[in-house]
């Protein structure tokens, strides 16, 4: 019996994607093997690789002027690496804060060149309850780029109108959102998503970037780390992540057969109005720290009265079969990440977990 899946990532995949690889693991198309032992270069891989690209798309509406890449090392990597691209000598970028990731952006960025920060919600205790209004926004309109994190799994923030940053390029980590409606790509220079929450396993990271933007990265690091170099080799420079992206293809095949990037935000926004109208029925009992306006649909917080009812709170959903409730090990309290393969039923069934508990306990 499978629990329902709460982790912030890497996080559930959907059962069908699962299913279809079950089936495919030992003999790819009457190949005699398995993708995850094809060459990176055989027609059955190339095959794999290219319909995850034209999937994604599809579902994303990606224009003419964008390329998909498939990249690894992560979003952690791509800290360093976007500055190494896009950050050249006497030049600076803008860093809009909001969360343990986008500190790291910035501290990344720093090591390369010069960056400043053009926006905070931090609060005196370090914590982060809403992201930042545009009249916040002091941006330099001469940055080589400005850096925003789209939803902040630790916080549980999220991003619901994109900042308004002029002619400078826009960059931002969508890892722990990427897909969770439909998203107009246009508007951005460069995005990157690690594929464990939304799109995939851990291993691989998905990036869209502007084909001009990319073109006019720097030159004088090494190829490896230029986008340019990926972008010029259809994501196949090196071995990529074979097996990460067939499992993304699969999981791309079944967004578009449940009816694309509008179902799963009808679905997720289901899912938040369930999850946040439990927290607010209950507020005296549950403490949902985000401002409304900058509520997550994808990493729901809160807190109980103590630290001890957390734990029995997190523990007695384990009894009852959903896993990964715990909160940031910094943090505390609970999060539940609700992300594209976490069903409507399934947070049905967290609600009714909650009611009960604050039933007996509150």
């Amino acid at each position: 019996m499978r629990v329902i899946n709460f982790n912030p990532g890497p996080a559930g995949l959907p059962l069908p994607a699962l299913e279809r690889a079950r089936e495919e693991l030992l003999d790819f198309q009457g190949s005699g093997m398995s993708i995850m032992e094809h060459s990176h270069r055989g027609k059955e891989y190339e095959s794999v690789h290219n319909e995850a690209i034209s999937l994604l798309t599809e579902l994303l509406g990606i224009p003419d002027t964008h390329q998909v890449l498939f990249l690894t090392g992560g979003a952690s990597q791509q800290f360093a690496q976007v500055p190494m691209n896009f950050l050249p000598p006497g030049a600076s970028a803008d860093y809009l804060m909001t969360g343990v990731w986008s500190e790291k952006a910035y501290d990344e960025a720093v090591l390369v060149g010069q960056a400043r920060i053009a926006a905070t919600t931090v609060l005196p205790d370090k914590r982060y309850v809403r992201v930042p209004r545009q009249d916040e926004l002091q941006l330099d309109p001469k940055a080589a780029y400005v850096h925003i994190t789209s939803n902040n799994t630790i916080y549980g923030t999220q991003w619901h109108r994109w900042p308004e940053v002029g002619d400078v390029p826009l960059v931002a980590d969508m890892s722990s959102d990427f897909l969770w409606k439909p998203t107009d790509v246009s508007r951005f220079a460069f995005l990157y998503a690690g594929a464990q929450k939304n799109l995939g396993p851990s291993g691989v990271l998905i990036a869209v970037a502007r084909k001009d933007f990319i073109a006019r990265g720097r030159k004088d690091i090494p190829k490896i780390f230029r986008y340019s170099t990926h972008a010029e080799n259809n994501s196949l420079y090196n071995t990529p992540p074979t097996l990460a992206i067939y499992l993304c293809r699969n999981v791309l095949a079944w967004a578009r057969q449940v009816g694309g990037l509008g179902q799963l935000e009808r679905w997720n926004r289901e899912k938040g109005e369930l999850l946040y109208g439990a927290l607010d029925k209950h507020a005296g009992f549950y403490h949902a720290p985000v401002e409304r306006e900058s509520r997550s649909y994808m990493n729901v917080v809160f807190k109980l009265p103590t630290p001890e009812l957390d734990d029995q709170f997190v523990a007695q959903a384990k009894k009852a079969g959903m896993v990964g409730l715990k909160g940031y090990r910094t943090m505390g309290g609970i999060r539940a990440s609700i992300y594209n393969a976490v069903t409507v039923d399934n947070v049905r069934v967290l609600v009714s977990f909650m009611e009960e508990f604050v039933r007996k306990n509150g």
